[in-house]
């Protein structure tokens, strides 16, 4: 919850850690994406246009009734999952506003429904001990005034008045935090034609109606924390950030829309946490206002979790181990909890810490030996007292476990690569492409247009297929993939898109291989290079 301001003046940064201390505390919430759309099962604001017709879609309302709609009953669900705090969309790209505006009567009050249901989320939230916060997107594809109009934000309206649609959106700021207030955090979306100063003139005002409140990253302004999407976030200690992700494919309610598994949601959350991030989990009512039964007992899986084991979530920060796909750490006070995600062979093996570890336990269950010297911390768990999901080693230290430095486990990947953005290896270096971890990537600094990646395979192996994937589709335009013959890279396969690439090639037998991007517009960022061994398929 927004603490209260003390008497006593705080210098900037001071107020702003004051600020995002229940931020921090609180790791895991609720996101909802909800609206009329429902009734079609297609994507909120995406599908205005295409596949679903504009005139069909903006008239959706009219039959948008949701009588089994219960606040109460969602924020229990929240509850019972362990979130701490919800996010509910007030206005998606669409224009359809989902609260009693007098700004426009596009919105839920003109409904055969008829309920203001923020109202009751914000009140049903205060009475259950839940932060409420609004999603607000800046975008309006409906609205005459915004520039830009379906689909996706591609057309532009013919007698578009930025000034003026700016004066509409601030409008409706200032009714989500004077009537629904005081709230935790708003939370922008897709700052379309919005410039900096634009988007902190926007910020500026929502601070001068509620100080405390926090906002994100998503209105050309950098706001309190960053917002990484359908990815977990990169290990930061300097600045916050939360991962908004669905817990199936759509924001919005699909039928039969593939849901995560409680191994998956389990590890997202961990990994966030261990990341020094948030976890805002999102889901989609269906059309006749309830949470799907199915998404709602994968929710009450991961609160049961929570209720043995939050202690290693809750109120923690991140590391000091950085975060990989089989591990994780959090810590607090004198404690660290190394959450062991995946094994290899018997021992997890850490690099040393300058703190004596003074006693270990297995907080999931059954023991552990736990071996501390100079060469690293080494941790081994009977196979019969593994998790399959997550195995909590608590390692109790004769001191603070914040003072200690963050630090990357070893690699035994062997990637180079021309640039680096910032030269910041540990997060951002090439080995990052070849980690099998789609949440980590290798990126370049800005404005590079040629640069390349390599890995060293330790032995010759036959390949006879490669899977690559951009983590921005586009940057690339041009670009090879070569094998190192003696002293001379030769090509095999070239290209001009990457985006997501996979293709088969006749068997090559090579050590070292290589991404060569010899045209790009903004700087190559490549989640995932994949070389397919002989057999395999692409």
């Amino acid at each position: 919850m927004p603490t209260k301001k003390p008497a006593k003046p705080l210098s900037e940064e001071q107020d702003r850690e004051r600020r995002l201390a229940w931020f921090r505390e609180a790791r895991y919430g609720m996101f909802i994406h909800w609206g009329p759309v429902s009734l079609k099962g297609t994507e909120i604001g995406w599908s205005r246009g295409a596949p679903i017709p504009i005139e069909e879609y903006d008239n959706l309302y009219k039959q948008f009734n949701p009588v089994q709609f219960d606040a109460d009953q969602w924020v229990k669900v929240a509850k019972d999952a362990g979130m701490k705090y919800m996010v509910f969309t007030t206005k998606h790209h669409d224009g359809f506003c989902m609260f009693d505006t007098k700004q426009t009567e596009y919105n839920i009050m003109r409904s055969p429904f008829g309920r203001d249901v923020v109202k009751e989320l914000s009140e049903a939230c205060r009475r259950q001990g839940i932060a409420f916060g609004t999603y607000y997107s800046v975008c309006d594809w409906h609205h005459p005034d915004f520039p830009f109009g379906s689909p996706g934000g591609t057309t532009k309206k013919p007698h578009p008045n930025l000034d003026r649609y700016e004066q509409y959106l601030r409008k409706q700021v200032e009714e989500l935090v004077r009537n629904y207030g005081p709230l935790s955090t708003l939370w922008f979306d897709v700052a379309q034609g919005f410039d900096a100063k634009r988007g902190k003139g926007v910020v500026d005002f929502v601070r001068s109606l509620q100080p405390d409140i926090l906002i994100n990253n998503r209105c050309a302004d950098p706001g309190d924390y960053d917002t990484p999407e359908q990815r977990v976030g990169t290990f930061r200690f300097d600045r916050p950030w939360e991962t908004c992700m669905t817990i199936c494919n759509q924001w919005a309610w699909k039928p039969g829309d593939p849901m995560k598994s409680l191994g998956q949601c389990l590890r997202t959350l961990v990994l966030c946490a261990g990341g020094d991030g948030n976890l805002l989990f999102n889901v989609g009512p269906m059309p006749n206002g309830q949470i799907e039964p199915r998404q709602v007992e994968r929710l009450r899986e991961m609160g049961q979790w929570l209720a043995k084991y939050g202690e290693s979530i809750y109120g923690t920060r991140g590391g000091p181990f950085k975060p990989t796909k089989r591990l994780a750490s959090t810590r607090k006070a004198n404690t660290v909890y190394v959450h062991i995600l995946g094994w290899e062979g018997d021992a997890v093996v850490l690099p040393p810490i300058p703190k004596k570890i003074v006693s270990h336990s297995v907080l999931t269950g059954g023991t552990a030996t736990v071996q501390q010297d100079e060469r690293g911390i080494t941790i081994r768990v009977a196979p019969a007292d593994r998790q399959e999901i997550d195995t909590i080693v608590r390692l109790e230290l004769d001191g603070p476990a914040l003072d200690l430095r963050p630090v990357s486990l070893p690699s035994d990947i062997k990637a180079t690569a021309s640039n680096v953005y910032r030269q910041m290896h540990d997060d951002y270096g090439p080995e990052m492409a070849f980690d099998g971890d789609p949440h980590t990537r290798w990126a370049t600094d800005g404005g590079t247009k040629q640069a390349w990646i390599a890995i060293d395979l330790g032995k010759p192996v036959t390949l006879e297929g490669v899977r690559i994937d951009e983590e921005f589709a586009g940057r690339v335009e041009k670009f090879e993939l070569q094998y190192r013959e003696g002293t001379e890279w030769k090509t095999i396969v070239s290209g001009e898109k990457l985006g997501h690439f996979s293709r088969k090639f006749p068997p090559v037998t090579a050590q070292h291989l290589r991404l060569n991007i010899l045209q790009a517009n903004e700087g190559p960022t490549i989640a995932e290079i994949q070389w397919i061994t002989k057999g395999a398929k692409p």
